[in-house]
């Protein structure tokens, strides 16, 4: 007789902005998700791993959570608890310009009519939210809000109109003739729109305590015959908003960890003492997320996922089980979830040494 073995919840973290091989482009680690979840039967990973623009993917099995809050409920201060169903506001940027407003406006009444999502209302912001972009020394990108005090207020007038998560689009700079956007599109380059991205969803996330992610409002881009297969997905539409709200619409509840559990079914709700891996970049192993599960002695499984950073187990002083690729990870977490020993499938097998 056959058993289907205990889901054992796994982060998978794939950071923001930093060029990673794989999860660097909108939505190219969705794939990779999609697999870890097959493994693991219950996947927390966050939106940079699950948004691809015009293209989504809903599973049951996998939970989009913010990257902050993904890191909050690392520290063991947030819980999570699934649901059916968000309503999830729109939030939009006063300096998004009508015909580009309009485009987002129909991608929402396309996913009501379309999906079945629950939208609404809409605010948008008293002042543009000036957001600005950077590139550091290393490469890695970031970014500014220049009116961040509009974008919290927005916010919380949501809130208080009843949505429980929200999609928050602002209006980016265009610098269509950019040599870095160029290098981007073909392959070689970093988003430099992601460091931006997660200023605005943590700031929102942290003060309403409710699932936001965000999409950026850009001009569209003349063709480009070379463009780079893992950048495709980014060019087919005029926004990237309809990833964003279909992984809101079941974007789990954010607990408080120090409140009481729910009285309606709280075997559902998870948290940190139910999570047995996260999975994350070799070089990128210094997040809060990553050194919250290690400090707790949850496995740290470290895939070969080249990008700009080398904060990897040997610098932390960390012990990792060792990944080539997302496909090796998956069977880490499959050995770990049927309970068996990684070292077992490796050959030779040392002997056991008895103590003197």
């Amino acid at each position: 007789m056959t058993t289907t073995a205990t889901p054992l919840p796994t982060l998978l973290v794939i950071p923001t902005g930093i060029g990673c091989a794989v999860g660097g482009y909108a939505g190219d680690a969705l794939p990779a998700a999609r697999l870890l979840a097959a493994a693991s039967g219950c996947l927390i990973t966050h939106p940079n791993v699950m948004n691809g623009a015009a293209l989504y993917w809903s599973d049951p099995r996998i939970h989009y959570v913010e990257g902050s809050s993904l890191d909050r409920f690392a520290a063991g201060e947030l819980l999570l608890r699934p649901v059916r169903r968000q309503r999830v506001g729109l939030l939009l940027d006063a300096g998004i310009e009508p015909e580009l407003r309009l485009r987002h406006l129909q991608v929402a009444d396309g996913c009501r009519a379309t999906l079945g999502l629950d939208i609404g209302p809409v605010v948008t912001t008293e002042l543009p939210l000036e957001v600005s972009l950077s590139l550091g020394a290393s490469g890695v990108s970031w970014g500014q809000l220049g009116q961040p005090q509009a974008l919290l207020e927005a916010g919380h007038r949501l809130k208080a109109a009843g949505a429980t998560a929200i999609a928050v689009v602002a209006r980016f700079p265009d610098d269509p003739e950019s040599e870095a956007l160029a290098a981007y599109r073909q392959g070689s380059g970093v988003d430099a729109l992601a460091g931006a991205e997660a200023v605005i969803s943590h700031l929102l996330s942290r003060e309403l305590g409710v699932p936001c992610a965000h999409a950026p409002a850009l001009s569209p881009l003349a063709l480009d015959p070379d463009l780079d297969p893992r950048a495709a997905g980014e060019e087919l539409g005029f926004t990237f908003l309809p990833c964003v709200l279909v992984g809101l619409s079941r974007a789990p509840d954010l607990l408080p960890a120090a409140q009481p559990l729910p009285t309606a079914n709280p075997a559902a709700v998870i948290g940190m003492d139910a999570v047995g891996a996260v999975v994350a970049p070799a070089g990128a192993l210094g997040g809060a997320a990553v050194l919250a599960c290690a400090e707790r002695g949850i496995p740290v499984i470290a895939v070969d996922n080249p990008c700009l950073l080398n904060v990897n187990a040997e610098a932390l002083g960390l012990e990792v089980l060792s990944a080539a690729s997302y496909s090796e990870a998956a069977g880490l977490l499959l050995a770990l979830r049927e309970g068996l020993a990684p070292a077992a499938l490796h050959r030779p097998l040392p002997a056991v040494a008895a103590q003197r």
